[in-house]
């Protein structure tokens, strides 16, 4: 029996991960706008190039949309269904965008972590770029929705397995109320605030600093600061 080999292209889709204001955010492009005006959000990606390896690919799409070179990156899953592609619209924008003749689109999707209050530079394709909280994400094409809900399990793993990533997605100096809110946004439930004190208190990488928080309305909380060679030196002990 003769294979019945398919013509396929494999692309990269990111699923950049921040946090402001007690939410967690997904960044998110512009694909296109129709005549009523409704946006068309997606995750940022792109086809592989003939040259470039997946990751470099990664790479590149995320230097791209945010102006940064290296950002904390993992590759957590391939995405092959025979369906993923298969929308009308989806496969326009394709035939828009790449002009290729595809039998089977197959992504590596990644997670990437961004602080929030970093400013962007923007020079991908896609000029308009917003952040979007996880729980009020929109109807995306393709698979993307899928993609972010596996995401949001992988980080958590990631996050068990190097405690260390969490902090890529706060300020150099924060709060443990900010911390808190950070690890219930991930974890998508309530954490009792005293029993995360005293997981904190057990963190020797996680410094109190002598500075507080100005000019509001509550008391002031004192700031916190992640130490990396304090959590590079525990690692190597254990």
């Amino acid at each position: 029996m003769k294979a019945n080999f398919i013509h396929t292209y494999v692309s990269v889709d990111c699923v950049v991960f921040g946090f402001d204001e007690g939410q967690l955010n997904i960044l998110l492009v512009q694909r296109n706008v129709d005549k009523k005006g409704a946006k068309d959000l997606k995750l940022p990606g792109s086809l592989i190039y003939n040259e470039e390896d997946v990751d470099d690919a990664a790479n590149r799409v995320l230097f791209e949309l945010t102006g940064i070179k290296r950002m904390t990156l993992k590759q957590f899953r391939c995405f092959a269904s025979p369906n993923r592609a298969n929308d009308p619209d989806d496969m326009k924008w394709l035939d828009m965008a790449y002009k290729p003749n595809i039998n089977r689109l197959i992504t590596v999707a990644y997670l990437a972590l961004c602080k929030v209050d970093r400013k962007l530079n923007n020079v991908s394709k896609y000029k308009l770029t917003e952040w979007c909280p996880v729980n009020k994400l929109p109807q995306m094409p393709f698979d993307h929705n899928q993609i972010v809900k596996e995401s949001l399990t992988e980080i958590r793993t990631w996050i068990e397995l190097n405690p260390a990533i969490v902090f890529e997605l706060l300020p150099q100096k924060f709060t443990i109320s900010q911390l808190h809110k950070l690890y219930e946004a991930i974890y998508n439930k309530q954490i009792d605030i005293r029993n995360f004190h005293k997981k904190v208190a057990a963190m020797s990488y996680v410094l109190p600093l002598e500075e507080k928080q100005k000019d509001v309305s509550h008391r002031a909380a004192r700031y916190f600061k992640f130490d990396k060679k304090a959590y590079n030196k525990l690692k190597t002990s254990i």
